[in-house]
This record gives structure tokens, sequence and C-alpha cells, in this order.
């Protein structure tokens, strides 16, 4: 059974937020609530809400501005939604609301400042960890009041998902081959070289996840 607002507890509890392509918001990850935010491509969003859904978090929240995006979120396990311009207050606030304080993780993968800080500012003091995806640009200041770090909220990045190739790379293909993570979910086009242009196109509008490019003209586009 979830326990929440009571610091780190054992599998099936936590709350995530990711922020991020396919603007969600996921806290947690075998723990309570958890929230993601994006607002750039729909790929690095939905991997992570994909992970937070493997790992067991209770509840997964999407922040996207895109209202169009969320059906297809909920494919990987995004059981809520928020869009921003549905509320009068930042969204930090509301999904703090949400869940009785705040979440247990955060994820943000746009690379937009704004989006950073909530990501940081959502996440429940005490235990709360916000992990950044997405990068920014180079002259973004990242702004926050000294209290968040005080009440013992952690922010940290992460550079390829913390990968060690050797060592984790056959963990992701055991949990594929045991049917435990889903890609195929992942691919929404699949193109010839020669209409190569297309995939750039799909890309470009965020119409794509995973477009698989084939060597000859004999396939039908999804």
């Amino acid at each position: 059974m979830p326990i929440h607002g009571h610091g780190p507890v054992g599998a099936g509890s936590y709350r995530f937020t990711v922020h991020g392509s396919y603007r969600f918001t996921v806290h947690g990850s075998r723990l309570g609530p958890s929230v993601q935010s994006g607002s750039g491509p729909i790929r690095a969003g939905s991997r992570a809400a994909e992970g937070a859904r493997i790992s067991g978090a209770a509840r997964i929240i999407g922040v996207d501005l895109n209202q169009s995006r969320f059906n297809e979120a909920k494919k990987f396990g995004v059981t809520e939604f928020v869009n921003p311009k549905d509320y009068d207050k930042p969204v930090q606030e509301v999904i703090a609301e949400m869940t009785d304080g705040g979440v247990d993780r955060s994820i943000e993968c746009t690379g937009n400042v704004n989006a950073m800080i909530s990501a940081f500012e959502c996440v429940h003091d005490g235990w709360g960890v916000a992990v950044l995806v997405g990068v920014p640009n180079k002259d973004d200041a990242f702004k926050t009041h000294p209290v968040n770090l005080l009440n013992e909220r952690t922010l940290k990045g992460t550079f390829f998902g913390n990968y060690k190739p050797r060592s984790d790379i056959p963990n992701v293909v055991e949990k594929y081959m045991n049917k435990e993570l889903e890609l195929e979910k992942f691919i929404t086009h699949r193109i010839p070289f020669s209409e190569i242009n297309k995939a750039f196109d799909y890309m470009l509008k965020g119409e794509s996840l995973r477009c698989i490019i084939t060597m000859d003209n004999n396939n039908n586009n999804n």
C-alpha cells in the first residue's frame, strides 16, 4: 500500500514528476507520486515516464503546455496531467497541493530553465529529489530561494542517465527480453531512406518519438 508524506519508503510508494518532452512531471519511482515535465521533443519525457512506470511509481504526473500529448503519454504510464496554462499560479504550487506537499522525485527533460525551477520547487521538503536532464541555454540562470536547499531538497543533473554501457546495457536488454521494457511503443514511424527528410519534419514538429529509417522503399509509413 503506497505511503505518502513520511519520507523515503519501500517500493510502490514514491511520487514522480517528469518535466520534459511530452512536458510531464514525474515525481517518484518505486516511491509515491512522481512528476515529469517538458516542453521540448517528446522523446526524453516519454523515456522518463517509462522508467518511472517500470520502477513502480504510484503516481506519474505529466506536465505539458500541449494538451494533445496527454493521451499519447498514457501509453508510458502517466496517470495524471497538468497543463500550466489552466492555472493562475505556478505549476509547482499546483503539484504540491495535488501530492500533499510535493513529489518524491522530479525529472526535467526540456532544458527550459523555468521548467527546471518548477521541477525543483515541486519536490517534497526533507527527501525530494529533482533531476535535470534537459540542457539549458548557456546564458540561463537557475534561481530559487536558498531555503529550498536548507529544507533538504536535492537538486542534481544527469548525462545519458548516468549509464555505464558495459554494465547497464545488458540489464536493459534483459528487461526488454522479459517484456518489462516496452520499446515498440516508442516507434511511431517507419520511413524509407529516400524520404528521410520526412523524419526530420516529424522531429521538428514534435510528432514522432522514434522513427525507423530503412534502406529500401517498400515500407509503409505509420
